[in-house]
């Protein structure tokens, strides 16, 4: 069987995803296209060679509309002849275009893929897609007749259905931040950083670096003064047991970033003179309550299990996405998982969460860590809209 590798993995440092931040000056086609340019540079590789390009991106309206993979590959210089793809599953839509370009190489219907993800937030702010529309349709209402919820009173329900205190999530929003600015203080992040060319209000141009997110000072005292972000009357009374305890702090803030990774056949590696940095072991998707909506890492990560044959204790390091802090617990809890495994460099909390391109962030995170500690094994597990997450495990070579 053809086996599929990861060769390169790379991203933008992260901005704030607001008026004002670091990169919302910067077209996401622009974004996303800088990345991919740099990905072929750094590997000495000709845009021909390249069977696919498959984008994940949440918020595919305005500047990110009308397929921004293939605008943005002809954005990066590629040769016209180089298709491309926008892919939404939410959250986990560049994780899924990682899934999808793997695969394809272990079918046999590709030789060589790059899958990514941009999400410029302060530009098409999330939600901007269905303003004034219902997206439901009268077969889910009547299906779910009580009504579902956004994913901020789903993180409550959770934090409420574990046991989770605000001390708890904001102990471990606090933590986050701290590993990664650790993380970028030792230089764990700078291989895989591609400069971004920027320009202030002023007009200075400057390159960005640095992931403009993190918050080294914080701690969990100052998380603790913060007001809960998703109260509201009506959920209070539909939900009492509610302790209301998600903030803008032990949430994963607004961003604006790109990342990718290429993706190719172990042989085809081999005849390039390129180096695989690790294979794909096993992948898997699964829906889940779309009430909770963000518990699917649970049930991925069981299934993910059974499908490799590995157990638990074979996985060296996990990346699980903070969209809020108690995503993360939860699903340590229920796995009993060593905290020193969990999102050791810092998670979407300190980091970011640009919905569309978090996916291979992490992946390229996961990666660099099995490499730093010379771990064998890694999973990649992130909650998305609507109740479903994807997993993925890797083995570094």
């Amino acid at each position: 069987m053809t086996t599929a590798v990861i060769v390169d993995a790379i991203r933008t440092a992260s901005g704030r995803g607001k008026p004002g931040g670091a990169l919302s000056g910067t077209h996401p086609v622009d974004l996303m296209g800088t990345v991919l340019a740099s990905l072929l540079e750094r590997n000495g590789l000709e845009s021909t060679l390249i069977d696919d390009v498959l984008i994940g991106c949440v918020t595919q309206v305005g500047e990110q509309s009308t397929n921004v993979a293939r605008n943005s590959v002809l954005a990066a210089g590629f040769d016209e002849s180089i298709p491309a793809t926008t892919i939404d599953r939410q959250c986990g839509s560049s994780q899924q275009a990682a899934h999808f370009g793997a695969q394809g190489i272990i079918a046999g219907a590709y030789d060589i893929v790059i899958a990514g993800g941009v999400e410029s937030m302060s530009r098409q702010p999330l939600g901007s897609a269905s303003i004034g529309k219902d997206y439901l349709g009268t077969r889910i209402h009547a299906r779910y007749p009580d009504g579902l919820v956004n994913q901020g009173i789903s993180a409550e329900l959770i934090a409420a259905k574990w046991g989770f205190t605000r001390e708890q999530l904001d102990e471990f929003s606090a933590l986050s931040h701290q590993r990664a600015a650790a993380a970028a203080t030792d230089g764990f992040f700078e291989s895989s950083i591609v400069p971004i060319n920027v320009r202030s209000a002023e007009g200075t141009e400057s390159l960005h670096t640095v992931d403009e997110t993190v918050r080294a000072g914080t701690t969990t005292a100052k998380l603790g003064t913060l007001l809960p972000a998703f109260y509201d009357e009506a959920m209070a009374a539909r939900f009492p047991q509610l302790n209301w305890s998600v903030t803008p702090g032990n949430s994963s803030p607004l961003t604006d970033a790109a990342s990718a990774v290429l993706i190719m056949s172990e042989e085809k590696a081999l005849q390039l003179g390129l180096t695989p940095r690790a294979r794909f072991h096993s992948f898997t998707v699964v829906g889940d309550d779309p009430l909770y909506m963000l518990t699917g890492p649970i049930p991925a990560t069981h299934k993910i299990l059974q499908r490799s044959g590995l157990s638990f204790s074979d996985l060296d390091a996990y990346e699980v996405n903070e969209a809020f802090a108690s995503v993360p617990l939860a699903w340590a809890q229920e796995f009993d998982a060593d905290p020193e495994k969990l999102n050791p460099r810092g998670g979407a909390i300190a980091l970011g969460h640009a919905v569309g391109s978090s996916g291979t962030r992490l992946l390229g995170t996961l990666l660099a860590q099995l490499e730093a500690t010379g771990g064998r094994y890694g999973l990649q597990t992130m909650c998305e809209g609507g109740g479903m997450a994807n997993a993925l495990i890797i083995e570094r070579l």
